[in-house]
């Protein structure tokens, strides 16, 4: 009997570690469910919408201009922000807030992206911490799942004048 219980014990505890490795790997490769919090991506994400973000994008290099990312926040690495891609490595960015009257442009350095907000006037980004080092990305965001009445693909930038060509 004793023999029977620990035979049990083992089988459930090794099925348990099998399936959490599983999942483990399907949220760290593949993607997962986000709620996200703030103003900073008014309009196209509110506070408390639920979104899916995938991770194989960042895995082959795959993140464009106008992309909306997942990354580790640059000031607290325990929480994640939400922030849309301007500036790819090599990339000349304004590195101004809208509201200057003087505008600066930088290059984005190597191994590195330019974040923003869409709204930008109320949103801690790239101008003010900086180029975001792209091993920081978690994942990119490719559909909106809540609310009901907005589900579907996210919506081009409101500020795509500030993406630069040169």
């Amino acid at each position: 009997m004793l023999r029977n219980a620990l035979g049990k014990a083992f089988r459930f505890l090794g099925y348990t570690v099998q399936y959490g490795c599983i999942a483990h790997c399907a949220f760290e490769y593949l993607g997962g469910i986000v709620v996200c919090s703030g103003p900073s991506m008014e309009p196209t994400i509110q506070n408390s919408d639920v979104v899916f973000s995938e991770n194989l994008s960042r895995h082959f290099y795959c993140i464009r201009k106008g992309d909306i990312v997942i990354v580790k926040s640059p000031n607290d690495p325990k929480s994640n922000i939400c922030k849309r891609v301007i500036g790819l490595e090599g990339d000349k960015v304004c590195t101004s807030n809208p509201s200057d009257f003087l505008k600066s442009h930088s290059y984005v350095p190597k191994g590195h992206v330019w974040l923003e907000g869409d709204n930008l006037r109320n949103s801690t980004d790239s101008r003010c911490y900086g180029p975001v080092p792209y091993g920081l990305i978690r994942g990119r965001i490719c559909l909106k799942i809540w609310p009901l009445n907005d589900f579907g693909f996210l919506r081009a930038s409101p500020n795509g004048h500030r993406f630069l060509d040169d």
